[in-house]
């Protein structure tokens, strides 16, 4: 039987140099908090509890994350991540093992924490550390003769032996409970943070006779931190290139993986094509053979079997039938539905509205709160007028419904079946099936009129 697991993950931190009144595990990367990256991680490892531990904006945080199964532990001062561990003891049985994760280390992946896990077996203690190029700032490995891992020591308290170390803490570790809760209370803060660090743990693990195991990330990418908007964008560019990959081997075609951007969860058929700067956020699913062009924004959308988008549109919250084509240059609103084969073009706004089947709204126009019918043709520069200043009002179209360019469908207002409608028509009443109603002034010619001159000076 394998030893249940509780998860601890270190989100305390104020995050200074990140200069944002929104606590550093807030900031996003595929437009999720960092510690929800964390978070998720740690529920796909099967843990019976996640323990969060947090201090700078805690309200916020815990809102954040409050359609998460998650337990929370309050470090009110941040006196080290010794001390962080600590605040989530109480809740964890001793026969479990804890592994410590960082809320602001979001690319970690849960295979290399499997093997993180499997070597803290057994009563070891199992540290998860990376070899770097360049390892400023970390806590360093040191090994005896014989390679056996004797302790961590930070690089404030380093010497210059132990500074050219390039091995280095990644601050993630496992361990039994039990024996975790008895070092954390021997720690001490006499060193150059006044601090009780969670690595001082190690030269105690070796001291109590226990076997210190190391492993490492498949890519260091993984045990990457943020810590100021530079790192944000940095792993932001990482994790776009990884669901690049991840798409691309399930039957994606990206033109430019640099230049892709998912920001929630994508589903999609096959044969799909996505274009270079495409933005996908919220959930959103492509049916098969649907081809979105360059620029485009879909947020929250499900797109139908063999639809186009054409550059620069903006679709969310909403619903494409299949065989659509829409843009360029168009925007659907939320609750918008299109049925099969509806064309909206471009330049055209249509916003909690349902079109029917073969319908088309090809140029310049602004279709909000209608239910149009099957087979209609809407003229350029033709707006429905839903809002009245105070509420919003329906218009209904019919099926096989035409009506002419700069046409204003003041609302609420009803167009029956077959009906026409001329262009530069402003219609305030109700329109009668199969019938042709015009609004136009008569057109009048004046024969010799002079177009007026400037009087000179």
């Amino acid at each position: 039987m394998m030893t249940p697991l509780s998860v601890v993950i270190l989100a305390a931190g104020q995050g200074t140099r990140m200069k944002s009144n929104l606590p550093k595990v807030l900031h996003t990367i595929g437009g999720r908090p960092l510690l929800t990256h964390v978070v998720q991680t740690g529920h796909s490892l099967g843990a019976e509890m996640i323990h969060v531990v947090y201090g700078h904006g805690g309200e916020h945080v815990q809102q954040a994350l409050a359609d998460f199964d998650v337990q929370w532990a309050h470090q009110p001062r941040q006196l080290g991540t010794g001390h962080a561990v600590e605040q989530a003891m109480p809740h964890i049985p001793d026969a479990h093992t804890v592994l410590v994760l960082y809320g602001d280390v979001p690319l970690i992946t849960a295979d290399t924490l499997r093997r993180l896990i499997a070597v803290s077996r057994g009563d070891s203690l199992g540290l998860l550390t990376a070899t770097l190029d360049d390892p400023t700032g970390y806590g360093r490995i040191v090994r005896d003769a014989a390679g056996a891992i004797r302790r961590i020591v930070e690089q404030k308290d380093a010497n210059a032996e132990q500074l050219a170390v390039h091995e280095i803490n990644t601050g993630m570790m496992a361990a039994n409970a039990g024996r975790l809760r008895v070092w954390l209370s021997r720690l001490e803060n006499a060193n150059a943070q006044g601090e009780f660090y969670l690595t001082d743990i190690v030269a105690m693990a070796v001291a109590d006779g226990v076997a210190v195991n190391a492993v490492g990330p498949a890519d260091n990418i993984e045990i990457e931190g943020v810590n100021n908007k530079r790192q944000l964008a940095e792993l932001e560019r990482a994790y776009q290139r990884r669901m690049a990959d991840r798409f691309m081997l399930e039957g994606l075609t990206l033109r430019d993986p640099a230049r892709f951007d998912v920001r929630g969860e994508l589903r999609f058929g096959r044969d799909v094509v996505v274009d270079v700067n495409v933005i996908f956020e919220g959930s959103v699913t492509l049916g098969d053979r649907v081809y979105v062009e360059a620029n485009n924004v879909l947020r929250d959308v499900t797109i139908g079997d063999d639809v186009t988008i054409h550059p620069n549109c903006i679709l969310e919250q909403s619903h494409i039938g299949r065989q659509c084509e829409i843009g360029p240059f168009a925007r659907i609103r939320p609750e918008t539905e299109l049925a099969e084969d509806v064309k909206i073009g471009n330049f055209v706004e249509i916003k909690k509205s349902t079109v029917a089947h073969d319908s088309k709204i090809n140029h310049l126009s602004y279709v909000g709160d209608t239910t149009m019918g099957a087979n209609v043709n809407i003229g350029a520069g033709t707006i429905t007028c839903n809002y009245d200043g105070a509420n919003k009002h329906r218009t209904i179209i019919g099926d096989n419904v035409f009506i002419g360019s700069d046409t204003q469908l003041v609302a609420p207002v009803t167009v029956a079946d077959g009906a026409t409608i001329g262009a530069g028509s402003t219609i305030t009443r109700d329109v009668a099936a199969g019938s042709l109603t015009l609004s136009r002034a008569e057109q009048r010619t004046r024969e010799g009129w002079k177009r007026p001159q400037k009087k000179p000076k």
